[in-house]
């Protein structure tokens, strides 16, 4: 049998089709709310320990550089007083005062390099110690870090492993009905969808009201929208409107056969016209 063309469905069987696609994406969103903060808290801990990892090659790199310096400062004092045993060995071999005061020089200025280098060396061990603390500090607070990310992984893991198969077999069920649905018309529910606070792409009426912002509609309108002639969209919040007996919803009757309405006050916000944009939605879906 021949697949039947998006196109050719009536009003009613797309408003039937798009209802059952935000059912099925409705309890998509459920189940990824049952993982709360979980995924970004995963992620958040991921990215704080690729920071701390950083970080810590950071300071072994400036701990390296310190201790590089030491030896060398090391080096140099060893060569320092080899000269300092050197000179003093000269000086019971000089011929004159000039040479005597040549060396003398020598010998102080190398004394000085000595003290030079040991105070540079004890400035690096300082900082050695600095760097090895915050060194130690972060490793700390990586393992603290890595124990919490494998608990929320564990935690996301098995509410995943839940809701997964169920998860799929819906969104398996959304991509055969998106495609009985003409593209623009699905591509108007799904940027009715994104912009809607609670996801709703699609609300039947509740209560002489829209079920999605809960202003009240017009009876005229309910009318039309029990009629199916065409899609209608919600002037207040743009959501499309489908009556309840479409939808399989079961309303509850009062006494004398009316539909049971609320006793609770509703805001009814005054507007004149729809905003262009909503206009938009309707002219695409109509």
């Amino acid at each position: 049998m021949a697949k039947k063309d998006p196109t050719d469905l009536s009003v009613e069987e797309k408003l039937k089709t798009l209802y059952q696609m935000q059912t099925a994406l409705s309890a998509i969103d459920e189940k990824r709310t049952l993982r709360g903060e979980l995924p970004q808290e995963v992620d958040d801990l991921e990215d704080e320990i690729e920071g701390l990892n950083t970080r810590i090659q950071r300071i072994q790199a400036d701990i390296d550089e310190f201790q590089k310096a030491v030896t060398q400062k090391k080096g140099e004092i060893a060569d320092a007083e080899a000269s300092v045993a050197r000179y003093k060995a000269q000086l019971d071999e000089v011929k004159n005062n000039r040479e005597y005061d040549t060396l003398s020089k020598e010998i102080e200025f190398q004394s000085l390099e000595i003290e030079l280098c040991n105070k540079k060396i004890r400035e690096a061990q300082a900082r050695i110690a600095e760097k090895s603390q915050e060194l130690e500090q972060n490793k700390q607070l990586i393992d603290e870090r890595r124990g919490d990310l494998d608990l929320k992984k564990s935690e996301l893991d098995e509410i995943m492993e839940e809701t997964r198969a169920e998860e799929e077999k819906l969104k398996e069920k959304v991509k055969e009905l998106e495609a009985k649905i003409e593209p623009r018309l699905l591509a108007s529910f799904k940027r009715i969808r994104k912009n809607a606070r609670n996801g709703l792409g699609i609300v039947y009426v509740q209560r002489d009201a829209c079920g999605g912002c809960f202003n009240k509609i017009p009876p005229q309108r309910q009318l039309d929208i029990k009629m199916h002639k065409k899609i209608i969209v919600c002037e207040y919040c743009g959501r499309i409107m489908i009556d309840p007996e479409l939808a399989g919803v079961k309303v509850e009757k009062s006494s004398d056969g009316s539909e049971k309405k609320s006793t609770r006050k509703r805001s009814i916000r005054k507007t004149s016209t729809a905003s262009s944009k909503k206009a938009a939605d309707a002219n695409d879906m109509a």
